[in-house]
């Protein structure tokens, strides 16, 4: 199935020309395939794994092999890295800052929200009527 993704965001990169990486595209739709409510992919059936707790087991177990891409493309890159060395770890510094604070406070609302959940309701309908 992840082979799939990739191979149709591929295909849709370059018959339709996009700006994104066929391999984004296809996590896109991977992503929007799992969203899409549909019980035949997380609900168990007597016992039997889903097909999405298959999934994500398989590349549990080899996710050692996915990192494989990436040191094989910093190694060629490596006269790159030498010469713009600090742009890159400043961008990595501040996307990885940026990105932890923004999980921080999505989470903090979520969690909020969940705790009052009544809260919300009359956030939304101050009056109390339709």
């Amino acid at each position: 199935m992840l082979i799939g993704a990739q191979l149709l965001g591929e295909v849709m990169q370059r018959v339709l020309h996009l700006p994104l990486p066929g391999p984004v595209i296809g996590m896109f739709l991977l992503a929007v395939a799992l969203l899409i409510p549909c019980k035949s992919w997380v609900a168990r059936r007597d016992n039997e794994v889903s097909a999405l707790e298959q999934a994500s087991s398989s590349l549990i177990a080899n996710m050692g092999l996915l990192f494989i891409p990436a040191g094989v493309g910093i190694v060629t890159e490596l006269a790159v890295l030498k010469r713009d060395w600090l742009p890159i770890l400043m961008g990595l510094l501040v996307s990885t800052v940026l990105g932890l604070v923004v999980t921080g406070l999505v989470m903090h609302h979520i969690t909020r929200r969940a705790a009052h959940p009544d809260a919300e309701a009359s956030v939304l309908n101050p009056g109390g009527s339709l």
